[in-house]
């Protein structure tokens, strides 16, 4: 009785007339006072410091720090399109029918994913001193310290070093088609290689893009390492000028500045990559 007598008064009330309660979120709350405590902190510190903030500004446009900033950019373009390229040629590889192939795009793998960049950075760029001269004996030769410059010594260390991670996320995206696609390019006569460029290779995209878009975000930051080489990207060119006139935070929040840029608008580039290879699976998810 006592039940069916709550049942009825239940049923009688007027949930919209009920005065609506929020949570309290007294986590957040704490959360958000603590960060906000924090970033104080950092902004008071930053802008008591000893910190030439007017040498920033001047430095930020120095035709040095341009000249190393374009070279950061063209070094990480160059070094992720052979990256890009070793990658798509060892995912086929691993996934080749023939044994050898699999065993080197495994072993290349193997190596430039075990050693550390700089060290890869250090073996190329002393490369002279195992081999003195690179050509044909009787045809032509060369020396190669002459061959090997700090850039081609960072393009060779970076590419290679990411044409192996590059390797396992094309490989990644290859899996995630379903094996169903294969067979269907067969029975339609599709070699090995067209249903890869037609059919395997666009679906994997949308499962490439995100990790490669991240790799080239990590990259334009990794060509920093190339500095111990003589490389002269941006952080090269403001220790340069820093070594000079002892401004040292002042040129490195120079280069932090462009750094921050330069990822920021990639990020944004990144993000329309995926919403435009991720149209039809968002469309299919959402029905």
């Amino acid at each position: 009785m006592r039940g069916a007598a709550e049942l009825s008064f239940a049923e009688e009330v007027d949930v919209a007339r009920l005065r609506h309660i929020r949570p309290r979120h007294y986590g957040r709350i704490v959360a958000v006072i603590a960060i906000l405590a924090f970033a104080a902190f950092l902004i008071r510190a930053f802008a008591i410091g000893r910190i030439d903030w007017s040498t920033t500004r001047e430095y930020l446009t120095w035709p040095s720090i341009l000249l190393g900033l374009v070279n950061t950019l063209w070094m990480s373009v160059a070094c992720m399109a052979i990256g890009i390229v070793i990658g798509v040629l060892c995912a086929v590889a691993r996934g080749s029918p023939n044994p050898v192939l699999r065993v080197v795009a495994i072993g290349y793998a193997w190596f430039f994913r075990g050693t550390p960049v700089i060290l890869q950075l250090l073996i190329w760029f002393n490369l002279g001193l195992v081999f003195p001269y690179l050509g044909i004996p009787g045809l032509f030769t060369v020396r190669t310290v002459n061959v090997i410059t700090p850039a081609i010594a960072t393009l060779l260390g970076l590419g290679l070093n990411e044409g192996a991670y590059a390797s396992e996320i094309m490989r990644s995206g290859m899996l995630s088609v379903d094996h169903g696609q294969y067979e269907a390019s067969k029975a339609i006569g599709m070699s090995y290689l067209q249903s890869l460029r037609r059919i395997i290779l666009p679906q994997a995209m949308r499962v490439v893009v995100p990790p490669l878009g991240n790799e080239f975000i990590a990259l334009i930051k990794t060509t920093s390492l190339a500095s111990i080489i003589g490389f002269s990207d941006v952080l090269r060119n403001a220790q340069d000028i820093y070594y000079g006139n002892a401004k040292v935070i002042e040129l490195l929040m120079v280069a932090a500045f462009w750094y921050l840029v330069v990822v920021s608008i990639l990020s944004v580039g990144q993000a329309m990559l995926e919403r435009r290879f991720g149209r039809g699976f968002a469309s299919a998810a959402k029905r």
